[in-house]
């Protein structure tokens, strides 16, 4: 059970839901039926994301990261195939009983994971921006409760994109140390991300205002100086606490989104899973 439960990275899953319940604020909130649906979609999208992402990378893991599930013997690569096709599968059917757009936004998501772990990954740039998408489509998804919003909202899920982007670059130099380039260049994208939600609650009330820029300053001491560290020295070590603290704090952009759309109150209750989040992250690495 252990091994199924690293292969899950259970910590990633519950910022996936931060995503749907940052989208379903900017898409107004309405159509409450469907949310628990969007919100069962997005945590079997994400889990089987992951569940493939390591069954696609089992040849390379059993070089550079032999004590993961797969190629530590612990979940077998047949198994491994048919959880994570049945949880991107079970995405989309989650993903339907909210919307009919909803249902293909999940299935926009399911493709765009399996081009990422089976093909994108590999290239330096192709992959962290097919990354990025699959986290920006999530967002989209929660948007898809009240589908006509996602004609004027969509444009929100580019903040993921760029985010999570940043972070994936970093990322690859998890094991053999990365480029000062790279991180250069993700602490310029996340900067550029901070600046755009600092901004984005600009016509809310003063308590909203003063709440979403606490958001944007935590958000900041998290992730600015742990990819400068990556930047100024980019050891393995160093890249993978970027990383933690890149996906983790993800749920702080999805918090600030929530509190510029829905208030204090509700990104009160966004920011409540990165405590979750934070907890599972101690017990299952999350990169």
């Amino acid at each position: 059970m252990r091994g199924y439960l690293e292969l899950l990275r259970p910590a990633n899953v519950v910022t996936a839901v931060a995503d749907v319940l940052a989208g379903y604020a900017v898409a107004g909130r309405g159509n409450h039926r469907a949310l628990p649906w969007l919100l069962g979609a997005t945590v079997c999208l994400y889990a089987g994301g992951v569940v493939l992402n390591d069954l696609f990378g089992r040849t390379l893991d059993a070089v550079e990261r032999p004590e993961r599930p797969i190629p530590s013997g612990r979940v077998s690569a047949s198994r491994a195939a048919w959880l994570g096709g049945m949880l991107l599968t079970a995405g989309v059917v989650l993903a339907a009983q909210g919307s009919r757009a909803a249902a293909m936004v999940a299935a926009a998501v399911a493709a765009m994971v399996l081009l990422y772990d089976g093909r994108m990954k590999r290239y330096a740039i192709a992959g962290p921006i097919s990354m990025g998408l699959c986290r920006g489509l999530n967002v989209i998804l929660g948007m898809a409760a009240v589908p006509a919003t996602l004609t004027t909202g969509w444009p929100i899920g580019v903040i993921s994109v760029v985010y999570i982007a940043a972070v994936t670059l970093v990322s690859r130099g998890e094991v053999h140390g990365g480029k000062s380039g790279a991180a250069t260049f993700a602490l310029i994208s996340l900067s550029g991300v901070i600046a755009v939600l600092a901004l984005l609650g600009g016509s809310a009330s003063i308590v909203e205002r003063v709440a979403g820029l606490a958001l944007v300053a935590l958000l900041a001491y998290r992730v600015l100086p742990a990819f400068w560290q990556a930047r100024n020295e980019p050891s393995p070590a160093a890249i993978r606490r970027a990383v933690k603290a890149g996906v983790l704090s993800l749920v702080l952009v999805d918090a600030s989104i929530s509190v510029s759309y829905a208030g204090p109150v509700y990104g009160a209750i966004v920011l409540a899973t990165a405590l979750v989040a934070g907890s599972l992250a101690r017990l299952f690495s999350v990169t």
